[in-house]
């Protein structure tokens, strides 16, 4: 439950700042250009709203509401989300957004994507001024990486070194690596000692890589223990810091991701266990763990979950990170350059959404507070908070009415034929923008629902 609250607690302070943001370009637009502004909320408030305010001499109501899907900047003479036609009616006023040019409507209907993108780009450079940049180099992971049936059909062999692609050399690893290589035509790699490239297609399905279980490519690591938890099976065989599993079941071993796939084995028979019987002959296994070069096979039996109890080492326990350190006045160009690479990346990835699987990989609110880690951590926070600020910005720029970028491609249309929408039309299509928005925020939150009841 601590964890659920923490992660929640995150996602509440972090959504709360990128609408604030948001909406808070728009005002910042809207005012500029005289426009006033009626209300000004963070969070929606339908029936009820918790609390508002509106300052003397003011046009313009602050609140907070209750429904936490959004903000809200209502701003005088537009078409939007509160559907006011009565206002629509009347005679247009110099104050209202209708009567403004359309270069100044479109930069109002712009501030709240720019103001998100140029956060995003912001965090990220005060991310790499206060922490700096830490990652361990592809180059120097002396162990290679494990491969699953379909990467070892394309050429691939365990213990391999990637080290890039035609288009350049990988940093460190993480989702860009298999970006890079679901495009690359050839990688580089270092295979016992010699180096050589594999020659692949180029049009590798980046989800299928990602979901497969195990997935395209994971880091190989030795399957040495860190720890062991007291009254588990690990410590009644006498399993210490520093021992080495190397087989289980009659299976050689030789890293802890062979060592999982034997137990996600074990866990797919345990899954059709029909008795008490069947589950107990499933737990019972034989282990074998080396010690100084000498090898000892024990008898164990695995809790109900199959699990050992002994922690393994980490990556940071047999490889050095490199850290590389931004002063201010760099980072901001280091920013920019992080910043615009996560956009590039997330478009490129949009092609998916318009697949089955793209289209079942959708996440809602929990998807996205699962994100955040169980502990509060700053350096993750902003990280996802940037990360979550350029979705916002991209989402909110596509030509779907009811979103900003439906508005551009309305005033898009007039400043290129010099003619406006009818009123009656911006209505209707702010109903079907409207519409789609609430499809797409089902689908995506009951996806959350059945993955959680054990569906997807």
């Amino acid at each position: 439950m601590e964890i659920f609250i923490i992660r929640v607690l995150q996602l509440v302070l972090s959504l709360s700042i990128l609408i604030l943001l948001h909406e808070g370009g728009h005002f910042f637009f809207a005012r500029l250009f005289g426009i006033r502004v009626e209300k000004f909320y963070l969070f929606f408030d339908p029936w009820f709203h918790i609390f508002e305010f509106k300052p003397k001499n003011s046009h313009t109501t602050y609140g907070l509401g209750w429904l936490p899907l959004g903000g809200y900047c209502k701003i005088a003479g537009m078409i939007d989300e509160s559907f006011d036609t009565e206002q629509m009616k009347q005679p247009v006023q110099p104050w209202e957004f209708r009567s403004k040019p359309a270069w100044q409507r479109l930069l109002v209907m712009v501030g709240g994507v720019l103001v998100n993108f140029l956060l995003a780009l912001f965090i990220y450079a005060m991310i790499l001024f206060h922490w700096g940049e830490t990652y361990i180099p592809m180059k120097d992971m002396t162990y290679g990486m494990a491969f699953n049936a379909d990467a070892k059909a394309l050429g691939f062999k365990d213990g391999d070194i990637l080290l890039g692609t035609e288009k350049g050399e990988f940093k460190g690893f993480s989702g860009d690596v298999f970006r890079d290589v679901s495009e690359a035509r050839r990688v580089d790699i270092i295979r016992n000692g010699k180096p050589m490239s594999i020659s692949l297609p180029g049009d590798l399905n980046l989800l299928d890589m990602l979901q497969k279980d195990p997935m395209f490519m994971a880091m190989r690591l030795p399957a040495e223990v860190d720890s062991v938890i007291p009254g588990s099976a690990a410590a009644g065989i006498g399993m210490r810091k520093g021992d080495k599993v190397v087989g289980i079941n009659g299976k050689e071993v030789g890293s802890w991701n062979e060592f999982s796939y034997e137990l996600g084995r074990l866990g797919d028979i345990l899954a059709t266990a029909k008795t008490p019987a069947d589950s107990m002959k499933v737990r019972r296994a034989t282990v074998v763990t080396e010690r100084g070069g000498v090898r000892d096979t024990s008898a164990v039996v695995l809790s109900a979950d199959l699990k050992f109890g002994f922690i393994y080492k980490t990556a940071i326990d047999f490889y050095k990170p490199v850290t590389k350190e931004f002063g201010f006045w760099e980072s901001f160009p280091a920013g920019v350059v992080y910043g615009v690479n996560v956009l590039k990346g997330y478009v490129s990835d949009m092609k998916y959404v318009f697949t089955a699987d793209g289209a079942k990989s959708l996440g809602g609110f929990g998807a996205i507070g699962s994100l955040f880690p169980g502990m509060w951590d700053w350096y993750q926070f902003w990280k996802m908070t940037a990360f979550l600020s350029i979705i916002l910005a991209f989402m909110n720029i596509l030509p779907i009415p009811a979103l900003d970028g439906g508005h551009v491609l309305f005033l898009l249309y007039e400043m290129i034929t010099r003619r406006k929408p009818s009123e009656t039309f911006m209505i209707r299509a702010e109903y079907v923008g409207f519409a789609i928005l609430l499809l797409l925020m089902l689908v995506a939150n009951m996806n959350d629902i059945l993955r959680w009841l054990g569906y997807m």
